[in-house]
C-alpha cells in the first residue's frame, strides 16, 4: 500500500513542518502527498502501530498488515516521516476506545503552535451504547472493543481479555458488525448471530456481505432490536430481542423500525458485541482556545471547503469530519485535504516574502 504515490524520492525541503494527528488511511495518505511536495511531516497516533482501523479492526485478509507496513516504512525510511506512536494528542479530558494503549500525551494547542499546519484525522474511536438494561455486563462490549482485543493478541501486543467463547451475538448491520461476526467465526465460535432491526435490503454493509457471512455459518436475524440483556452473576448469558416491522421512512430515508408487541425472544450468548455506530473522536474535548466551537454535538469537526477550521492553521479530514465511512472515502479526503494544506503553506510563504 503506497502512500507516497506521487514521487519516488523526497524533493528539496520546503522548510514547512506539518503535524498529522491520526495514522489511519486519511492521515497516511495526506502524509504521503505532503512529503512529495517537499514538506516535513510528523505523525502522531495513540496506537502502538500505524494504520488505524485498517490495522486494529478490519480482518487481515481484506487489508494485509504487511501491505500497510510497507507503505508506512517507506514514509519513514525514504521520506523522513517521524512516527510518534502510543501518543495521544488531546485538548481537554476525554476517553475513547483504544486510549489505554497510549503511553504519552501531547497538548493539542502546543502542537499547533510548533507546526506550520496541523491535520486532524483521528477517525471514529467511540461506539454508541445499546442503552438497554444489562448492557453494563463485562462481556457486553462494542464491536470495536471486540475487534481491537482480537487484533492486539494477533499482533502480539497483549493477551486477549475475551477468554473462551462459543456463542456470539453481534447487534447491527454495518461493516463493523460484519467484521465482528466474521472474526468470531474465524476464532472458532460455534454459534454466531448477526441481528439487525431492519431487513437485509437496508443493512449498511450491503446484501452481498450479509449473504457471504451466512455462507460462512453466521445466523442472520432481521427485523429484531435488543430489549434487554439477561445477566447471571454480573455476566451476560443472552439477549432479549423484540420483533420489528417497518413503517414510514425516518430522517435517514430508511423505513422506521416499529416494535411488535408481545414478540420477544431470547438468544443465548457468551459475548455480546454492539455495532450500532461509531462517533467521530476529535482530539478536542473543551473550548480549546476557540477551536472547540467548530466541533459539533455529533463529534464531527466543521471545516470549510478547503478542509480548514476557519481562521486557523488546523485542517481535518476523514471520518472525524464525515462520520464513519469506507476506507476509499477517507483516503480521498486525506488527499484533498493535503492539497489544500500545500496550497495554504504556499500562500503563506509568498505573503512572508
Amino acid at each position: 500500500m503506497k502512500f507516497a504515490f506521487l514521487c519516488q524520492q523526497k524533493p528539496g525541503l520546503s522548510r514547512q513542518k506539518i503535524a498529522v494527528v491520526g495514522a489511519g488511511p486519511a492521515g497516511l495518505t495526506a502524509a504521503g502527498y505532503l512529503v512529495c511536495r517537499g514538506h516535513e511531516v510528523d505523525i502522531y497516533d495513540k496506537l502502538p502501530i500505524p494504520g488505524g482501523m485498517m490495522t486494529f479492526a478490519i480482518p487481515k485478509y481484506r487489508i494485509p498488515l504487511d501491505s500497510i507496513m510497507e507503505g508506512v516504512e517507506e514514509l519513514r525510511d525514504r521520506f523522513g516521516v517521524k512516527l510518534n506512536l502510543s501518543t495521544k494528542v488531546t485538548c481537554g479530558e476525554r476517553h475513547d476506545e483504544g486510549d489505554e494503549l497510549a503511553v504519552n500525551t501531547v497538548d493539542m494547542l502546543k502542537l499547533v503552535e510548533n507546526y506550520d499546519a496541523t491535520l486532524i484525522s483521528t477517525g471514529t474511536w467511540r461506539s454508541r451504547k445499546l442503552g438497554i438494561p444489562g448492557d453494563d455486563a463485562k462481556n457486553v462490549m462494542s464491536a470495536l472493543e471486540f475487534l481491537l482485543d482480537i487484533h492486539m493478541e494477533e499482533l502480539g501486543l497483549r493477551a486477549s481479555h475475551l477468554g473462551s467463547f462459543k456463542k456470539v451475538v453481534v447487534i447491527g448491520g454495518g461493516l463493523s458488525a460484519v467484521d465482528a461476526a466474521e472474526e468470531s467465526i474465524l476464532k472458532g465460535a460455534s454459534e454466531v448471530y448477526l441481528v439487525y432491526r431492519r431487513t437485509i435490503k437496508e443493512a449498511p454493509a450491503g446484501e452481498y456481505e450479509i449473504r457471504r457471512l451466512s455462507r460462512l455459518g453466521v445466523n442472520w436475524i432481521e427485523l429484531a432490536a435488543p430489549k434487554s440483556v439477561t445477566i447471571e452473576n454480573g455476566v451476560a448469558r443472552g439477549v432479549v430481542f423484540q420483533r420489528m416491522k417497518l413503517g414510514e421512512p425516518d430522517e435517514s430515508g430508511r423505513p422506521r423500525p416499529i416494535p411488535v408487541p408481545g414478540s420477544e425472544f431470547e438468544v443465548e450468548a457468551d459475548i455480546v458485541a454492539a455495532a450500532i455506530g461509531e462517533i467521530p473522536t476529535p482530539p478536542i474535548a473543551s473550548e480549546c482556545g476557540g477551536i472547540g466551537k467548530h466541533v459539533g454535538k455529533d463529534g464531527k469537526i466543521a471545516v470549510d471547503k478547503s478542509f480548514r477550521i476557519p481562521g486557523t492553521n488546523i485542517f481535518a479530514a476523514g471520518d472525524v469530519v464525515t462520520g464513519p465511512s469506507k476506507i476509499g472515502q477517507a483516503v480521498g479526503q486525506g488527499l484533498r485535504a493535503a492539497k489544500e494544506i500545500d496550497r495554504f503553506l504556499s500562500v503563506k510563504v509568498l505573503v512572508a516574502r
